[in-house]
């Protein structure tokens, strides 16, 4: 791109706040020619937030005026035509700044003349960044004042905090405490974040892609909350670019691993129909879904594809591209964003009504409901990993498309039917013996 010639600290696959970029003398760049990317939104070039304040416009502005679906969204010629294993640039820690929201966000808010608290934390961790022990990345996400989340708060991952309202006056002290020292922040007290958090890439200034594709992925996971009752267990908000573009929708998954270690999951071209998917199999049983799996916080590039390949050994599968290809034509043909909830989706024999199925997932809710569905996800994914029968019918299931009611085993089918068959067996041989014994008495 032509944007990265130009400015230095931009990195196409690094977040929106490049802390991969190398440090310059001048890391902080107010202008950013945007026009050269064709895919990129000219529109707020250099910030249009109102200087010092907090504002909450909502999260579905037209921030994606510059095309429709067919140019930028799930439609679009690119979507789903590249491999998405190893495109995740290694890190170790990422940091959410809480503020404000896409509508207002300007393409390089870490730049923005007005937008000062992630202008100067962004420059505080640049200027520490040798210092740091852990690899980190800087995204904003949403902020609402009054809500679980407001303006100025920080989320830190895999640490699974939350500090409250960082204010401009205390980026320098938070970012030698916090992550530099990996201590604590003194004049706040860190709160646990427990449960799964999403965030869904949402930058419409930054990428037009993400900008249409974004909002419907987030309308999407908060209805699948509603519905399924998981609020206050699975968070979703959006937040600016991740990087790679070409991948939106970019989703991030934060939340327990088999080991109950925390790990950030990246998945890419992902679909609002992909969003039962990655609620019931992700965050519900703990597995990868692989064929939308981009990558994951603390593995390299080269790690993640050898990682992915490993677990394709373990389930059977080994063409991820060709179930991916597959998918991709039934999404194709059935683009509905509606509550379509499918029997691989849910584990159960649903009555289809013209091309929707109408069950609910109980199965989702008891395991994410659970005091500890983290430990649920454990126990279930160290259970399938002791039984490769189990795993493989579970496994061709997730990769297909089709809705189905399970049919007896083969090895259910025998025993029904030789049981039978080797009860006349014994009753046949014993009539023989009683046959034989009686004759010889006879004699």
């Amino acid at each position: 791109m032509a944007t990265a010639a130009r400015d230095p600290t931009y990195d196409a696959s690094s977040s929106s706040l490049s802390l991969f970029a190398a440090p310059s003398s001048s890391p902080i760049v107010i202008s950013d020619p945007l026009a050269a990317d064709p895919n990129s939104n000219p529109q707020h070039a250099f910030g249009s937030s109102a200087s010092g304040s907090f504002q909450n416009e909502g999260l579905l502005a037209d921030n994606n005026s510059g095309g429709g679906e067919v140019e930028f969204g799930f439609l679009r010629a690119e979507f789903r035509t590249s491999q998405l294993a190893g495109t995740v640039e290694f890190y170790e820690r990422h940091v959410f700044l809480c503020y404000k929201n896409p509508a207002v966000w300007p393409p390089r808010i870490e730049a923005a003349e007005f937008d000062r608290l992630p202008r100067l934390l962004y420059a505080a961790v640049m200027a520490r960044r040798g210092d740091m022990r852990k690899e980190t990345r800087l995204t904003i996400c949403e902020g609402h004042d009054g809500t679980e989340t407001s303006n100025g708060d920080v989320l830190i991952f895999p640490d699974m905090i939350r500090y409250r309202r960082l204010t401009h006056f205390d980026v320098d002290t938070f970012v030698e405490e916090v992550l530099v020292k990996d201590g604590e922040w003194l004049p706040g007290t860190p709160e646990t974040l427990r449960g799964s958090y999403v965030f869904v890439c949402s930058h419409g200034s930054r990428d037009r892609r993400c900008g249409v594709c974004g909002p419907p992925l987030i309308s999407r996971f908060r209805e699948e909350i509603d519905f399924h009752g998981l609020q206050g267990k699975v968070s979703v908000r959006p937040c600016s670019h991740i990087g790679g573009h070409k991948y939106a929708g970019n989703v991030i998954i934060f939340g327990s691993s088999i080991n109950k270690e925390v790990t950030g999951h990246w998945y890419g071209y992902v679909a609002p129909e992909d969003v039962p998917q990655l609620l019931e199999q992700h965050i519900g049983r703990g597995e990868i879904v692989d064929w939308l799996w981009r990558g994951q916080m603390g593995l390299s590039e080269e790690q993640q594809k050898k990682s992915q390949e490993l677990r394709l050994q373990l389930n059977g599968e080994s063409n991820v591209e060709k179930t991916s290809t597959e998918l991709t034509q039934t999404n194709v043909r059935g683009m509905n964003t509606g509550p379509c909830r499918s029997q691989d989706e849910f584990g159960g024999c649903c009555q289809e009504n013209g091309s929707n199925s109408c069950c609910q997932n109980t199965m989702l809710i008891d395991r994410i409901s659970s005091p500890d569905f983290n430990a649920v996800a454990t126990q279930a994914t160290s259970e399938k990993k002791k039984s490769s029968s189990k795993l493989l019918s579970r496994r061709g299931k997730a990769a297909s498309a089709r809705k189905f009611c399970s049919m007896p085993t083969w090895s259910e089918s025998w025993e029904r039917e030789d049981t039978y068959a080797a009860l006349a067996i014994v009753c046949a041989a014993v009539s023989v013996g009683v046959a034989y014994s009686c004759y010889k008495h006879l004699r």
